[in-house]
């Protein structure tokens, strides 16, 4: 079951609407579901909640220590409350889908982003679960460092919103521990149609 779950981004407010950043406003939505308020903490250099949900304690974290660092605030916390790799969800923008796509995994290389690659480091582990944020690719690799540090398109920013409304769904799910049934409503919830929408048949 996740008992942690951590969004991946820049803190201060000219990062804040890049697309390095999905994982933040990820956190930061479901904050709003659950009614709580992050607050910093210290010890874990994060912006932290801590709630239950269902009886399960569990904690929402956004690292403030900058992607390339994330791994020492996630790895601070999870020594602290003894929380194992296998219970700790990251979001994190992914160059490999378009927006509004999105994949639930476990483990795996950290494919090249700095954020997973401390985590994977600072943990001593790759055996944690990613929710992968589309969006999108430049199409050429000297780009995405700009690409990432940009805001996305009014309409790509639309479609990473819709995908994040739609994931959360599965929140319940990932902290009773039913990863499959989490995994099925994370890749069968479909992006909208993209406009204008084809004729019906």
């Amino acid at each position: 079951m996740i008992k942690l779950f951590v969004g991946l981004g820049n803190p201060g407010p000219e990062y804040e609407a890049t697309r390095h950043n999905a994982g933040f406003w990820w956190i930061d939505a479901l904050a709003r579901e659950l009614k709580v308020s992050l607050a910093p903490e210290k010890s874990c250099h994060a912006l932290l909640a801590r709630t239950t949900l269902h009886g399960q304690p569990l904690w929402l974290m956004k690292p403030q220590t900058f992607m390339n660092l994330s791994g020492k605030s996630v790895a601070a916390l999870a020594r602290f409350f003894k929380i194992q790799p296998g219970e700790i969800l990251v979001v994190h923008d992914e160059l490999d889908l378009v927006p509004g796509q999105v994949k639930l995994k476990l483990g795996g290389s950290h494919a090249g982003h700095n954020g997973l690659r401390d985590i994977h480091a600072q943990l001593g582990s790759a055996d944690y679960w990613r929710l992968r944020l589309g969006i999108g690719h430049p199409g050429v690799k000297a780009e995405v460092i700009n690409w990432v540090l940009k805001k996305p398109s009014p309409e790509q920013r639309i479609a990473i919103e819709d995908c994040i409304t739609r994931t959360l769904k599965a929140v319940p799910h990932l902290v009773a521990g039913e990863m499959e049934k989490a995994t099925l409503i994370v890749h069968t919830s479909k992006p909208p149609r993209p406009k204008p929408p084809r004729p019906e048949n």
